[in-house]
């Protein structure tokens, strides 16, 4: 009985958490998807769309946090998004349009990154992007975080009270966050089945 317990231990930790657990190796492995996260969140934000009467505009970063989040776990995901945050604020221009430091009225929707990015993890380590059902309300919860962010942000940013950052921030967005938000549900489920016949092979 015992060996059975310790043989079933085994197996659970060899079996992956998150899609980045796939990859070979250890701390090169961690270190490179910390820095390809930020990375690509940094991509993602020179793909933006200005909307009209709005600081606000549509960008790529969302989508990326949430598969970060869901494809490192955790510590990497939300350690990828505080290395986008604080080198962005130390200079490197990859905030939205090759902005950098502190003086955007959206920062507060990159540090909801850093938290969303960790939940999302989390939520993801548990089992939360195995179904689309799970993934829609894993992706929702990030959604939520970065909204939590960013509106207060740009309450104080703009000097505006919560109904007006609300329609400046949010309202404009939802849509496309929903269609992002099934994206990922179907994108990330569909991973694990993939890699779960070629590791069955």
């Amino acid at each position: 009985m015992a060996t059975a317990h310790a043989a079933a231990g085994a197996a659970a930790r060899r079996r992956p958490a998150v899609l980045g657990d796939l990859l070979p190796g250890a701390l090169a492995r961690d270190a490179a998807l910390v820095a390809a996260a930020a990375a690509l969140t940094g991509l993602a934000a020179q793909v933006a769309v200005p909307l009209p009467g709005t600081p606000v505009p549509v960008t790529g970063q969302t989508f990326a946090v949430l598969l970060a989040g869901a494809a490192l776990g955790f510590g990497r995901a939300a350690l990828g998004m505080l290395v986008y945050l604080l080198a962005g604020i130390a200079g490197v221009p990859w905030f939205t349009d090759g902005d950098s430091g502190t003086g955007s009225p959206t920062l507060g929707y990159v540090i909801g990154f850093v938290v969303a990015a960790a939940v999302v993890g989390r939520l993801a380590q548990r089992g939360g992007d195995r179904t689309p059902a799970r993934t829609v309300a894993t992706m929702l919860a990030g959604t939520a975080i970065m909204y939590a962010a960013g509106v207060p942000y740009l309450m104080a940013s703009l000097h505006v009270g919560l109904g007006k950052a609300i329609d400046l921030g949010t309202t404009p967005f939802l849509a496309g966050d929903a269609l992002k938000v099934l994206l990922a549900a179907g994108l990330l489920p569909a991973a694990w089945k993939l890699t779960g016949a070629a590791r069955r092979r």
